[in-house]
């Protein structure tokens, strides 16, 4: 199973650490890593396994947007499936 995490938000120190941290913690391994800095922007887009994951998925989204809340930016996890039927033209 695999899911993936958008990050957005004012770029700072740290951003990719502090969700990198929460993934590893969980055992969730990062497949593919996207990220640019756009004025003062920072945008990131990781596709990752969930398969072996030692928490739930709802558990590992609450972690992921208390960080992003923690450091004033928008962190979202959704399944690749979800993901791309929304994005799907």
């Amino acid at each position: 199973m695999r899911a993936v995490i958008t990050v957005i938000g004012h770029d700072r120190v740290g951003i990719i650490a502090a969700v990198s941290t929460i993934l590893a913690d969980c055992n969730v391994n990062i497949l593919d890593i996207s990220q640019t800095i756009m004025q003062d922007m920072f945008t990131m887009i990781m596709l990752v396994d969930i398969s072996k994951a030692t928490t739930d998925f709802s558990d590992l989204a609450q972690q992921l947007e208390q960080k992003g809340n923690e450091m004033g930016l928008s962190v979202r996890i959704q399944h690749e499936e979800i993901f791309n039927s929304m994005h799907r033209i």
